[in-house]
């Protein structure tokens, strides 16, 4: 069998270095990644899972917010991201959303933003930084916490905004220890996690390979089921 192909957005502004990393992470976990920027339909037809990098701040109007403090919009990748999230979902396809990945998949399930999350939760408390100096506490019984450990973690963090209603079939998966969201799940499949942070930029760390590793392994259960009903379609053509 082939490595499942993961379709990854990524910023206009930062993916040319975003990428490269992601994608390594895809391939020493089993997968193979393409690009998918603004410009591609978003047509999921060839791909066996979906990951929505970080970068930019969402547009408000997508939530029902108001334009305050975000200087870093992109409605191009809005539309772009908000509509393969749905379709991913829709069509089963396992989707990992990193940093505003992980807001944007909230959105596209109906959920908001806090669009200054260090004000709400404490400018004291901001920490930003590629460097994992953050802690977070993995929330019991959930699917985070089955492919990294049950352990306090330290991550990175180069947020601003982070999720605030929770969207449908969405549960908290992980908070810092002043209670910000940092990671949520789809309650039922298809699989579907969003991190706060970057693990991309974590790769040396075996819990953050975990989720890379948790996303390509659902990606090819996908790629078998897709091969199968595509066989059995071809079968059921025959003359």
């Amino acid at each position: 069998m082939s490595r499942p192909r993961i379709a990854v957005t990524t910023s206009a502004r930062t993916g040319w270095r975003v990428y490269p990393l992601i994608n390594l992470n895809i391939w020493i976990t089993g997968g193979r990644g393409v690009r998918w920027g603004v410009g591609r339909i978003a047509d999921l037809q060839d791909v066996d899972g979906l990951i929505i990098g970080g970068g930019d701040d969402i547009g408000p109007e997508l939530y029902g917010g108001t334009l305050g403090i975000s200087a870093r919009l992109d409605p191009e990748r809005d539309e772009l991201e908000r509509s393969l999230a749905e379709a991913a979902l829709e069509r089963n396809i396992p989707v990992l959303g990193i940093c505003r990945g992980s807001q944007m998949l909230n959105v596209a399930l109906g959920g908001t933003l806090d669009q200054d999350a260090w004000g709400t939760y404490g400018r004291d408390r901001k920490i930003k930084t590629i460097l994992p100096k953050r802690e977070i506490r993995v929330e019991e019984a959930t699917h985070l916490s089955l492919i990294s450990g049950q352990a306090p973690m330290k991550v990175n963090a180069l947020h601003t905004q982070a999720v605030h209603r929770l969207g449908k079939g969405l549960r908290v998966s992980a908070r810092d220890a002043g209670g910000m969201i940092q990671a949520v799940e789809r309650v039922r499949d298809p699989f579907a996690l969003g991190v706060q942070w970057h693990p991309e930029h974590l790769f040396y760390a075996h819990r953050q390979r975990a989720i890379f590793r948790a996303l390509v392994a659902a990606a090819g259960a996908y790629q078998t089921e897709r091969n199968q009903t595509s066989a059995m379609r071809s079968e059921l053509a025959r003359p």
